[in-house]
């Protein structure tokens, strides 16, 4: 390390050693650093940096005055939800994955029910050239959504006489796993079908959404036509597979595209049109239902390297590194999520205009929001292209003027905001997050300490609780150990560490019992049952945290989990249905049983 290097990281505000789970220190490599340097487009040793004036690193602040929306019922009230994967959720009439119908649906029965939120993975934009880019957590653009979510039935113009193939659509929806493929190649056909069909419809309505999308919604559906026409050709999905001449998005070869195939981007337009009017529309049946809160939507941390979002707008995000996490005692090796990060210099230099527009964009619709690994309000693990996942270092982001921006929106949207504040948390983050309304996030796998599990009183007012999440087991697969077997089966455990998680398992299970018998609300033995799931759900629900989250994975007492991190082919991630329709999910005893509990322990107050 030299003295130079230091003080030009620094300047850039890369911070050179963190603390990581098990509180030692680790230092970022000269050459890691000097490769983050170079992305940023600084060479090592072209100036001298003068030394860092202040605490280095700034610790992380919110701006004085600065809160997040709380609804008043919450300030002194608690209340609950139900979280579910949207692609997974089974109907009758779907075709092959759940849709925006299918949420409405759903958000109706949770409010019936006396949920006050219905909470779904990331709807974000994905690849539709490339369906099996299954992620919603690595998405193309995180300002558009999805199509796949459209319910084609529910489009204007759509003619069950000629658009219905039952044979088709029975073998969608019987599918155990989400056939992506197929479902985008169906559904796509039928959609472009319509659009011929109905062209000139709405026209008022899709240019006032044109004209507020502006550049940014054009670039996306330009992006998306050539990347159809490019995969056609035998070309890749993403921008840097394609012909040099096509990865400038204000090059003369983008713009004749554009002129030969403006009828194309407009489909994707109008795809966007359709899938925002039928997201609003399900957004406000959940809220005429009842519900309190409604939809809570989820803000992925970053964008896929070859998307629509880096080619549309090659300065805002930093292609060249990938974000991600340094080494802990679950991921020795760290992780690497694939996801390009903003450029702190570059929303600085744009007034946070680019941060605004995603959170207005994300709660247009939404009650509230979860932001994925919500550090990244104030850095960021950045691992250069070609080095180690472990061999990265933070980039610090503004804190203050991001979180401002963030509570402004959030305000005058009226939705609150939950920062997902799981694996390194730097020291004082979670204070500057109570003190700007930001809810954390509490998993019962996590609330422990040297005695066994956090008695649930004592857990922060101030966050979600919930049982697990779409990246940890389901409280079937942790009771049962059938994760365990899952994880040796497919490699990431071999027999001697599998036989050590077996046992470590037995003990917090043999806790995790002790205390449901010390709430005096537990009589079943060891096997799992719906009284083991409805216990643990009500061990949950009765601490102080003002929501509480209950996945539906959990209700319906399943064992495999929707994602397990680490793995890509190994495991059928993001690709899983529930196996009970939404039209007969009041009779399922498991359901009934845990949201009963959960009820009994949060009584809707005024």
């Amino acid at each position: 390390m030299t003295d130079d290097l230091d003080r030009l990281a620094a300047a850039h505000g890369i911070v050179r050693s963190y603390r990581g789970l098990d509180g030692r220190t680790s230092s970022a490599s000269d050459e890691a650093v000097r490769a983050i340097l170079k992305v940023l487009g600084v060479e090592d040793g072209e100036a001298t940096a003068p030394e860092p004036s202040g605490d280095w690193p700034p610790p992380p602040t919110a701006p004085d005055g600065a809160a997040c929306y709380l609804p008043d019922f919450l300030h002194h009230g608690r209340a609950w939800g139900i979280t579910c994967q949207l692609y997974g959720l089974r109907s009758h009439r779907n075709w092959g994955i759940g849709d925006f119908e299918d949420l409405a649906r759903l958000g109706e029965l949770a409010a019936r029910l006396g949920a006050d939120f219905l909470g779904v993975n990331p709807l974000h934009a994905l690849f539709l050239a490339e369906p099996d880019k299954t992620s919603p957590f690595s998405p193309s653009d995180r300002n558009f959504l999805n199509p796949l979510y459209i319910a084609v039935h529910q489009v204007e113009g759509f003619d069950a006489t000629s658009d219905l193939d039952d044979s088709v659509l029975s073998r969608l929806r019987g599918s155990e796993l989400v056939d992506y493929k197929a479902v985008a190649e169906h559904k796509l056909a039928v959609l472009r079908r319509i659009h011929q069909r109905m062209r000139g419809a709405h026209r008022d309505a899709v240019n006032a959404f044109k004209d507020e999308g502006g550049e940014a919604l054009w670039r996306y559906a330009l992006f998306e036509a050539i990347s159809l026409d490019m995969v056609s050709r035998g070309q890749g999905t993403g921008w840097p597979a394609w012909p040099e001449e096509f990865q400038d998005p204000a090059g003369e070869a983008v713009a004749q595209f554009a002129r030969e195939r403006q009828e194309e981007v407009e489909f994707h337009i109008w795809l966007q049109w359709l899938a925002d009017q039928q997201l609003g529309r399900a957004a406000r049946r959940l809220r005429e239902a009842g519900m309190r809160i409604g939809l809570y939507l989820d803000l992925a941390v970053g964008t896929a390297p070859d998307g629509a979002a880096t080619w549309s707008d090659r300065t805002l995000t930093v292609v060249g590194t990938e974000i991600g996490a340094p080494p802990d005692m679950f991921n020795p090796e760290g992780q690497s999520w694939g996801l390009a990060p903003l450029s702190p210099s570059e929303i600085a230099e744009r007034g946070f205009r680019p941060v605004r527009r995603s959170y207005e964009v994300i709660l247009r619709h939404a009650g509230a929001l979860r932001i994925d690994h919500a550090m990244s309000l104030y850095r960021l693990f950045w691992i250069p292209a070609g080095f180690p996942a472990g061999q990265g270092a933070y980039v610090l982001y503004p804190m203050p003027e991001v979180v401002r921006v963030l509570a402004e929106v959030s305000q005058s949207s009226r939705a609150l905001i939950i920062g997902e504040d799981l694996g390194v948390v730097p020291e004082g983050f979670r204070d500057q997050m109570d003190r700007a309304n930001l809810l954390g996030y509490r998993i019962f796998y996590f609330e422990r300490n040297d005695h066994g599990f956090i008695p649930p009183e004592h857990w922060p007012r101030s966050a979600l609780a919930c049982v697990g999440s779409h990246d940890t087991n389901t409280l079937a697969g942790w009771w049962t150990g059938s994760d365990i077997a899952l994880r040796e089966e497919i490699g990431l455990y071999d027999q001697e560490g599998a036989q050590k998680e077996r046992e470590r398992r037995r003990e917090e299970k043999r806790q995790a019992i002790e205390a449901l018998h010390a709430r005096g609300r537990y009589d079943a033995g060891e096997e799992f049952s719906e009284a083991v799931a409805a216990g643990i759900h009500r061990l949950v629900a009765s601490s102080p945290s003002r929501l509480v989250a209950a996945q539906m994975e959990d209700l319906l007492g399943l064992t495999e989990q929707p994602n397990i991190p680490g793995t890509v082919s190994e495991h059928p991630n993001w690709r899983r249905k529930l196996p009970v329709p939404i039209e007969d999910l009041e009779n399922s005893p498991m359901l009934t049983a845990v949201i009963q509990a959960i009820r009994e322990e949060r009584p809707r107050s005024p």
